[in-house]
């Protein structure tokens, strides 16, 4: 995030909330205020192969950061890869990028003995919806209908990042972040659409792109990362580039899929982030091609893959019918009086303008602010009522 940047609707508040973005060979630590990074940040190894080192730097990181401020912090607030009971601050079970953390690791409860502070972590995926649905995605969509005349509004959001993973989080009612009985809500472990027995993740990731470009060129032994693959598909780097454009058009059709399922079991607008996002231009046709696709009854029949109708709203042109819908007014049986009614059910699919970095801090300082607003304290936790 640039130093300049304010996340709306936080930049009056002056309290100060230190945040981590936690990544598998990296920790950076920084510290926001009234919406903005007040602090240079600071970038140490994770050492996340051994817990002592992982968490020796963790304490390291959070303790330098603090020293730089000018008055207390609020809280420490964070995103932490998963499994995990995020309520609890308790990381454990299968991650790939932490395997130090696998048998369970009560951080949020050790930070907070360290450093007397609450400790708010939560996963990266819910945050980047959380971050979207505030001051992203879901205003932004909202005020382009507001300018169009359309009467339309979108309460509901759901956040995919693609990256080194495939990321999930969803919103409700605008500001709700979704928090499940046992951990989160998870895309990654969907069943992968084109190939039986395999998780999603295999499809949607930095993993699956580079995979599908050495199976496509037949450079097995290629050391390209997505960056350099997408810049094949541009003809901007020596390469195969029927290959890298293949590698994203795979990724687009199986996170369409995935997505697809998801709009259906829950109606919103979807926004998507992360690095590979570069390639939208790829992988989206496909993607819209799979949630716009058919499927059929053993009778016969064919319909509509989604209820809704699904459209690019980064496209001009589909946003102006997206926005436009079928909306006319209807007459009131048995009166003059007549009613604006639009029949045509419908979502959108856009690529974050924020970015996931920024989505994702501004939901952690959201996040940390709300939940002490809701409890009426701004210091130490109640360790034994939250816990």
């Amino acid at each position: 995030m640039n130093r300049t940047d304010k996340i709306t609707g936080c930049d009056a508040d002056p309290r100060v909330v230190i945040t981590l973005d936690a990544g598998g060979t990296h920790f950076v630590f920084g510290a926001m205020q009234a919406g903005r990074p007040i602090v240079q940040p600071l970038t140490l190894p994770s050492r996340a192969d051994d817990l002592d080192l992982c968490l020796a730097t963790l304490t390291e990181g959070f303790a330098d950061v603090i020293g730089r401020l000018g008055e207390r912090p609020a809280a420490i607030s964070f995103a932490f890869p998963g499994p995990a009971d995020y309520p609890r601050g308790i990381i454990g079970g299968y991650l790939p990028n932490f395997p130090s953390f696998r048998d369970g690791v009560a951080l949020g409860p050790y930070l907070e003995d360290r450093f007397g502070l609450p400790v708010f972590i939560n996963n990266d995926g819910d945050l980047f919806a959380y971050g979207e649905a505030l001051c992203g995605a879901l205003p932004e969509v909202n005020e382009r209908l507001r300018r169009t005349g359309s009467a339309k509004r979108y309460r509901n959001l759901l956040g995919y990042t693609f990256g080194t993973g495939f990321g999930f989080g969803l919103v409700s009612e605008g500001t709700r972040l979704h928090a499940g009985d046992n951990s989160c809500a998870e895309t990654w472990c969907l069943r992968h659409g084109g190939y039986s027995g395999m998780i999603v993740e295999e499809g949607v990731s930095v993993r699956a792109v580079k995979r599908v470009y050495a199976e496509a060129s037949g450079d097995t032994g290629h050391r390209f990362e997505p960056k350099e693959i997408f810049e094949i598909a541009e003809g901007r780097l020596a390469g195969d580039r029927a290959a890298a454009r293949q590698a994203f058009e795979e990724l687009g059709r199986t996170a369409g899929d995935a997505m697809a399922t998801a709009a259906t079991l829950f109606d919103g607008l979807i926004v998507i982030g992360g690095g590979i996002t570069a390639a939208r231009e790829y992988f989206m046709p496909a993607l819209l091609h799979e949630m716009r696709g058919r499927l059929g009854t053993f009778a016969g029949d064919t319909l509509d893959r989604m209820r809704m109708k699904v459209y690019d709203l980064d496209d001009e042109i589909e946003f102006a019918a997206f926005a436009r819908g079928e909306e006319r007014e209807l007459k009131v049986y048995g009166s003059e009086r007549t009613v604006v009614y639009d029949p045509q059910k419908r979502i959108g699919v856009t690529v974050s303008k924020l970015g996931a970095e920024r989505a994702i801090a501004a939901g952690a300082y959201a996040f940390a602010l709300n939940e002490l607003d809701g409890r009426g304290a701004a210091g130490t936790v109640d360790t034994a009522a939250q816990r």
